[in-house]
């Protein structure tokens, strides 16, 4: 897979966001840091996504600096040959500037003496707000060493900018290389789902005895068979009722034959997230509840991918999933029809939430849940309130943000059924969530992670085939 993307692609987009930061505008941009996770161990690095969509640069303790003229600036770390030997290779100051493409590179260690007089005469600076710890105290150091030259006639910048506002927006639309990228990390995710199912029946088939690590495993043999760096996010690999914990963990619970097996987990492909759920029965063959509440779910899920189209509403998806959830509801019994008239009912009144409680989609991209507002920026302005039928609290609602071609999302239904009086016992302990990522496009939207089956049907013929292999 050739996925590496040109220089030109960080240049163009360093070019857009020099254009937004107005007349004598500069940008401050530093990468994550490295996070210990216990005595002489730290977890595995991973670059800031901002920081990276500028850049394409994955090396700790690095710092981009940008002005409204164009002019980049890389800060990184030197080349040090004995730290080499034990931290690995580092690309340095002198290489950065072809390697990178960036206009100049300096060694990280001189931030604090360069910023100041980079920011020198500036109108405003632009960082992220609120998402590196101590960073806006570190601004203020830096001003305030520039207002100690004001007597000799320096000027101080006088405003400051959320750089997230404007990069939110930019990365929010994907061009051509991060689709490619995410249909690829979607391609992987999907074949570690098969796998995954392909083990649980093999093994109860065999008599042997199954755990929910069996399963996680596969996924992340996949994941890094394929070449992707690591998982996206940490895999929930769910058994009989721990599916019915929204974010359980992959841990050391028995996979019984009978059980339904929830799994929600997928890969990071050279920065970009996948997002891939699906639910299946442990041995290849649903019961009747768990067929009839399963079709629910992936009727919600078709339901809601019509909805998903350029023009419509963010929340449109969700609107026409829970519509056909809470009609389910109702036909399954898990509702009563008597309390309930019908499904309009069911959705005014939220009678729906013990069974539905989460959002049917959210934004993916670099980061699993990505960044963009879900309010139309044009809309802003305008407000309703409502009062929520079950906690009694006012909300205001702002207009739900306008699907355009290139966005990305998931579109996830699931339902959740916990023992309690008035459920039928055949329900108990069943949950099951189906969710796929989406690309708007002109005529609609593309699936990206179909690759695995979702059809209860298809999903039965591809475990029955490898039990019996």
């Amino acid at each position: 897979m050739t996925l590496t993307p040109p220089l030109s692609l960080y240049a163009e987009r360093r070019a857009h966001l020099a254009a937004q930061l107005g007349p004598g505008g500069i940008a401050i941009v530093p990468t994550a840091p490295e996070r210990q996770r216990n005595r002489d161990s730290d977890f595995p690095y991973r670059h800031d996504s901002y920081f990276y969509y500028l850049t394409g640069f994955t090396e700790p303790h690095a710092w981009l600096v940008l002005t409204a003229e164009g002019q980049s600036t890389l800060l990184c770390q030197p080349k040090d040959l004995e730290r080499e030997i034990w931290d690995g290779y580092r690309l340095g100051p002198d290489a950065a500037v072809a390697a990178l493409g960036v206009d100049a590179a300096l060694p990280v260690g001189e931030l604090d003496a360069r910023l100041p007089r980079l920011l020198e005469n500036r109108e405003r600076v632009w960082f992220p707000f609120a998402t590196h710890g101590g960073l806006a105290a570190r601004v203020e150091g830096w001003l305030a060493k520039v207002r100690e030259r004001v007597r000799y006639g320096a000027l101080c910048p006088q405003q400051q900018g959320d750089l997230c506002a404007l990069l939110d927006e930019m990365r929010l639309v994907k061009d051509a290389h991060e689709i490619a990228l995410m249909r690829g990390a979607g391609a992987i995710s999907a074949r570690a789902h098969i796998r995954a199912m392909q083990r649980s029946a093999r093994m109860l088939a065999a008599g042997e005895d199954l755990r929910e690590f069996h399963l996680e495993a596969e996924l992340l043999h996949e994941f890094r068979q394929s070449g992707a760096e690591s998982p996206a996010y940490g895999s929930i690999v769910a058994a009989g009722a721990n599916a019915c914990v929204l974010h359980y963990r992959a841990d050391r619970a028995p996979v019984k034959s009978g059980d339904l097996v929830l799994i929600d987990a997928a890969c990071e492909l050279h920065g970009y997230a996948s997002d891939i759920t699906r639910t299946f029965p442990a041995n290849g063959q649903f019961t009747g509840p768990q067929r009839a509440l399963y079709d629910v779910v992936l009727a919600s899920q078709e339901a809601a991918i019509a909805a998903t189209r350029p023009g419509a509403r963010f929340t449109d998806p969700h609107d026409a999933a829970v519509a056909v959830l809470a009609q389910g509801l109702l036909d399954l019994g898990l509702l009563d029809k008597a309390k309930h008239a019908s499904a309009q009912d069911v959705v005014a009144t939220r009678a729906y939430f013990p069974f539905y409680m989460h959002r049917t989609g959210h934004w993916i991209g670099m980061d699993v849940h990505d960044c963009g507002s879900y309010v139309e920026p044009a809309e802003q302005g305008q407000t309703s309130e409502r009062r929520d039928p079950l906690s009694g609290e006012l909300i205001v609602d702002r207009p739900s943000r306008i699907l355009r071609a290139g966005m990305a999302l998931t579109i996830e239904p699931g339902l959740y059924i916990r023992p309690a009086p008035d459920v039928p016992e055949a329900f108990h302990h069943l949950g099951v969530r189906i969710e796929d990522d989406a690309i708007v496009t002109d005529a609609g939207c593309e699936l990206l992670t179909r690759g695995v089956p979702v059809a209860a049907e298809a999903i039965e013929a591809l475990m029955e085939e490898a039990a019996f292999r």
